[in-house]
């Protein structure tokens, strides 16, 4: 993924159709594409082939299973075009290591999660994010996700994962600064209603394109 606008698109849509004209008219606007679960269960797993040839496709599966079953996942989202994949480090570090195994073997980036965007994320993953992100260099993650919600926590994940990917969720519908999120460390910067959800998602694109550069 060339880090050239430093945004990732979330569409976090259900239409096929809709994902795939939004996909056409916001390309160069954004780095990469993010899409998950409510997409790639109403439009089937072809959605990830097809947006791919427009950008490249982030599957944001948060991959949280045991070894083998994290391998069967990974390898039926990349063998469709992803070029990267995101996993839960919870499981362990076996399970991670087979999401980074299967990610190798695509040529994928693998983004491992230390902390998640929304309030809840700060009773049970904020105090073991440190211990998730070291797992994620361990593991030979690509990178991380860190919340642009929480700036400092980018700050203080990114002492630990060094040089890194820092992709940050969280800016815009979340509430989390794109400038404060950029200062603490953020490499890419993860937004989706504020812009898919706008009158004009284009013009809404452009806006943010001229804050992060």
């Amino acid at each position: 993924m060339k880090r050239e606008k430093r945004l990732i698109l979330a569409l976090d849509v259900t239409s096929r159709e809709q994902a795939l004209s939004l996909a056409g008219q916001l390309k160069d606007h954004f780095d990469a594409i993010k899409i998950g679960y409510p997409l790639i269960l109403s439009a089937g797993l072809g959605i990830v082939t097809e947006i791919s040839a427009s950008l490249p496709v982030i599957a944001d599966l948060k991959v949280a299973d045991i070894p083998n079953t994290n391998r069967l996942i990974c390898e039926a989202v990349l063998s469709a075009g992803a070029s990267g994949i995101i996993a839960q480090a919870f499981p362990g570090k076996d399970s991670l290591q087979a999401c980074a195994k299967s990610a190798a073997e695509h040529g994928a980036d693998l983004f491992v999660v230390t902390e998640m965007s929304h309030p809840g994320a700060e009773l049970f993953m904020a105090p073991l994010a440190e211990r998730m992100a070291r797992l994620a260099v361990e593991a030979g993650a690509s990178g991380v996700v860190a919340p642009a919600t929480r700036p400092e926590r980018i700050k203080l994940i990114r002492s630990i994962i060094g040089e890194r990917i820092v992709i940050s969720p969280g800016v815009g519908a979340q509430g989390g600064s794109a400038g404060e999120a950029l200062l603490a460390g953020a490499d890419y910067l993860i937004v989706g209603r504020s812009i898919y959800e706008a009158e004009d998602p284009v013009a809404s694109a452009k806006k943010l394109l001229a804050l992060v550069r």
